[in-house]
């Protein structure tokens, strides 16, 4: 096959061919990205997005941009990551199976965007790669919400399945230990720097269950928890660090003050993200379900234990959902990839919704689209066609 033919028709800018998705998001994964890294790829995005006739850049933060449409009417923006986590997956393909880092999580929502954009006519569209969302403090997400107007809509690319629609994300927080004591004899009957750590992360974790006590599922929207990741130390020093996925709603406060009264030399936190949830009626729920339900699927909606750049740019305060092709289980994992015909299928419903979701805005008044936080109450469950995940 030629190289013409795995491109974009040069000779009619915005054309696709029927494979170039497949091999937009094959090349794209292997250009690796880990975060901080992500130029490379940054740049050959805004270069393929040109191709398709996008007004396209790369900011001083490392974001590719690309814009599309008319200047006039109400702007959609698309808001993916391009950085991934660490680790190796080969790029390969078995059957109609696509794998590589990034396959799912999230350069084949990316790759979603930047086709249904390109396909859709009559629609402003504002897409972007953003940087940093796989490690603490979402620089990409932060850069955007200080320096690009706010759209009227958003859509995250983060997989939430072809046929799946994303209302909310739990905020996350990190907490950092750090004790040093004297020095002590293995047969003293005080606890060692080490064991004052781990009894800390335990501490910690009580706590987040003591929130919720009639919930015994961590992951469950409503409920707050609190993962190990590191503790070292000996018998004089010792370090913890736990990352916590909290609610809507959720005390940052009131955890803070909890971990400074436990013995300690230094606590620190890396980051205060709260929970964001999006109700049914949002107009991009709305428009992603009647796309899904229009290709003859029955949408699922769901809230995840998770954290995405939909947390960072909630305070604009527009309609917004996530949607992306992809299976969420298996991002970071080594068996990362994405079946093919999952990425057309979500090409075909974002390039549906987007027309219908611009008319919507276009008539709606400002307060008849400002979306009503649904937050959900610790105690609550969700609905059979909310799912958590």
């Amino acid at each position: 096959m030629s190289n013409r033919q795995r491109t974009v028709d040069r000779a009619r800018p915005g054309v696709l061919h029927e494979d170039y998705p497949a091999w937009l998001l094959r090349t794209a994964l292997g250009i690796p990205s880990v975060s901080g890294q992500e130029l490379p790829v940054a740049h050959f995005l805004a270069e393929q997005m040109a191709e398709l006739g996008f007004d396209s850049y790369v900011d001083e933060v490392g974001n590719a941009h690309g814009l599309i449409g008319p200047r006039t009417g109400p702007t959609v923006m698309l808001f993916g990551h391009i950085d991934t986590v660490p680790g190796q997956v080969p790029v390969c393909q078995v059957g109609d199976l696509l794998y590589g880092r990034g396959a799912v999580d999230a350069k084949g929502s990316i790759v979603t965007m930047i086709c249904a954009a390109a396909r859709t006519r009559g629609v402003r569209v504002h897409l972007i790669g953003a940087v940093g969302e796989e490690v603490a403090g979402s620089r990409g997400a932060r850069h955007v919400l200080a320096t690009v107007p706010p759209p009227a809509a958003v859509v995250i690319g983060e997989p939430s399945g072809w046929d799946g629609v994303c209302l909310g994300y739990k905020g996350r927080t990190g907490i950092g230990y750090e004790i040093s004591q004297p020095p002590l004899h293995t047969s003293s009957p005080e606890p060692t720097a080490v064991e004052r750590a781990a009894r800390f992360a335990h501490d910690v974790q009580d706590y987040l269950r003591g929130l919720s006590p009639e919930q015994d599922d961590p992951i469950a929207f409503g409920v707050a928890a609190g993962t190990l990741i590191r503790l070292h130390g000996d018998l004089a020093r010792a370090e913890a660090f736990l990352t916590c996925r909290v609610p809507p709603g959720f005390d940052f406060a009131a955890l803070e003050r909890f971990a400074r009264g436990r013995p300690h030399t230094r606590i620190w936190v890396d980051e205060r993200v709260p929970g964001v949830t999006r109700p049914r009626a949002d107009p991009v729920v709305s428009q992603l379900r009647a796309a899904i339900a229009a290709q003859g699927a029955r949408p699922t909606l769901k809230r995840k234990a998770g954290t995405s750049d939909m947390n960072t740019l909630d305070p604009w305060g527009v309609p917004m959902a996530a949607y992306g092709p992809g299976d969420a289980h298996l991002d970071h994992t080594t068996d990362e990839h994405i079946p093919l015909a999952d990425l057309y299928r979500a090409i075909d419903v974002l390039a549906l919704a987007l027309p219908r979701l611009a008319s919507q805005l276009a008539a709606a008044s400002p307060q008849d689209l400002v979306p009503q936080q649904d937050l959900v109450p610790p105690q609550a469950t969700a609905s059979p066609d909310l799912l958590e995940a």
